[in-house]
């Protein structure tokens, strides 16, 4: 009789699992292997969705390493099973971050894995989670860490996906209104008001939607902005016109 439990972690999902019964003889995947398919496999899901692909990065390798030792040493499970945030653990690895993100997941079986099957049952669980599918996706994400480690007690496999973006890529710009007229933007979801006289200055960790409200114009300006860039906008007729620069 064969049983198995997969629970998975991530953004806001958790799904219960039952202790696991007695074990018979398991098989026993190789963890490296496995570590390196759920890397080939999270790049491929990426391309295959029009994201681009993540590289290993050491400090987040090693941050994954690290709680997922801990997962199945103490087969305490979450992503604060050791008290921390996953930025923290990135963060005590020497990772730098604008953004960091964690998948986690539990798989059992009586019967143990094969490689290649742990490793696509990791990755289809997360798939299927509309969470954790987020952080596969998530299109800031330029480097990653991957780990995989086994219980002694329990047999449980835990598997720590984390993905990140270096605060080096941060995105700083401003906006200046040296107009008279009262402005207003959207940067992706949110409005700000730009009166006359005043600058803002924004930090992003990715290219934002940004696009700029003016009076009895009909279309709004759209700007891709750069790092470091600086946007003026100066009056311009009887409307506004935007120049980048210092």
């Amino acid at each position: 009789m064969r049983t198995t439990a997969l629970v998975l972690l991530g953004s806001a999902l958790c799904l219960g699992a039952a202790a696991p019964p007695a074990r018979a003889a398991e098989r026993q995947p190789q963890l490296t292997q496995a570590e390196r398919l759920v890397l080939e496999r999270s790049n491929a899901f990426r391309q295959s969705q029009g994201v681009a692909p993540v590289a290993p990065e050491r400090a987040l390798t090693a941050a994954a390493q690290a709680f997922a030792a801990y997962m199945a040493r103490t087969d305490n499970y979450g992503h604060e099973a050791d008290g921390r945030e996953p930025s923290e653990r990135a963060q005590a690895q020497g990772y730098s971050y604008c953004m960091v993100a964690e998948n986690i997941a539990m798989q059992y079986s009586s019967l143990g894995f094969d490689t290649d099957e742990l490793a696509r049952g990791l990755m289809q669980g997360w798939i299927d989670s509309p969470g954790h599918r987020h952080n596969l996706l998530a299109p800031p994400a330029t480097d990653i860490g991957v780990a995989i480690a086994r219980s002694p007690s329990s047999g449980r496999y835990y598997a720590v996906q984390m993905f990140g973006r270096p605060s080096r890529l941060l995105l700083k710009f401003s906006l200046s209104n040296r107009s008279r007229m009262a402005l207003s933007y959207q940067l992706d979801d949110k409005r700000f008001a730009l009166p006359p006289g005043m600058t803002r200055t924004h930090e992003q960790c990715s290219t934002p939607a940004l696009s700029v409200n003016v009076p009895d114009q009909a279309e709004a300006m759209t700007l891709k902005p750069a790092n470091g860039a600086r946007y003026r906008f100066e009056p311009s007729g009887r409307g506004v016109k935007v120049v980048e620069g210092s």
